[in-house]
């Protein structure tokens, strides 16, 4: 392991708002995480805690929670290198609306009772193409989700995977939640939020010049009993992502 990563790992055990459980922690404790239900004393206030999923870096986290400084916002991922970014950007300027959670996103319902989350960002996840029940739009993860997110909470995917954006659209109308807003290129659509729209990537600025589009979907998730998988077939992405290959958009240029 090289020492700059070493060196974020040791930066990440210091940050008071920087909490790391995982899995194995998890299994060997057997018990849910000591916040669970308790956020507010962590924030020191009632606001509403929004979660961001797959943080990556973290830069949306810690863009979102400036903008809004009325809210709370986790950013919460595995990759403990990658979240370093805006961990150590948000203590840096001693920001008290932040909070960053290292762990495995299928044991999130150990870290926060029913009703205790009002919305949920999902930025540019993996779309996991050939595994549904990894995918983080999947009836499994809606399910996983209601169980801490408020009646009517809200659920965001961004994403520039037209395969995830077209398999989110058709979940959500299979299970019937109200959408509110849902567009398959974003930044040329008639979405008003300016201060959403002013937060991108670094990996998301380099997709938009690369002539890819951004898609978002905005909606409610309301509480159900059972939940039905989409039976649809969804044509492939022909690329993984922006760090990953260009030979998809290479393609498509020829």
């Amino acid at each position: 392991m090289g020492k700059n990563k070493l060196a974020k790992f040791s930066d990440m055990e210091t940050f008071p708002h920087v909490f790391q459980y995982t899995f194995s922690a998890f299994q060997e404790q057997r018990e849910d995480f000591h916040l669970k239900g308790k956020w507010n004393t962590f924030f020191g206030n009632d606001n509403p805690i929004v979660l961001e999923l797959g943080c990556g870096k973290g830069e949306y986290t810690v863009a979102l929670a400036e903008l809004y400084p009325d809210k709370n916002f986790i950013g919460v991922d595995i990759k403990g290198a990658r979240m370093w970014t805006g961990a150590k950007e948000s203590f840096l300027k001693k920001m008290k609306n932040v909070a960053f959670i290292r762990t495995n996103i299928e044991i999130i319902s150990s870290f926060f009772s029913e009703n205790e989350v009002s919305e949920i960002w999902l930025t540019f996840p993996d779309p996991q193409m050939k595994k549904t029940r990894k995918r983080l739009t999947s009836t499994r993860f809606m399910e996983l989700y209601q169980s801490f997110v408020q009646p009517d909470g809200v659920i965001h995917l961004k994403t520039d995977s037209n395969f995830m954006f077209q398999y989110t659209c058709e979940m959500v109308k299979a299970n019937q939640y109200e959408v509110l807003f849902q567009n398959d290129d974003l930044y040329h659509s008639d979405f008003s939020d300016d201060k959403i729209l002013s937060i991108k990537t670094f990996y998301e600025q380099q997709w938009i010049e690369r002539g890819l589009t951004i898609k978002y979907i905005k909606f409610k998730l309301s509480k159900r009993e059972s939940f039905i998988e989409p039976n649809v077939e969804i044509e492939l992405d022909n690329y993984r992502s922006y760090n990953r290959t260009r030979r998809g958009i290479d393609e498509q240029a020829r």
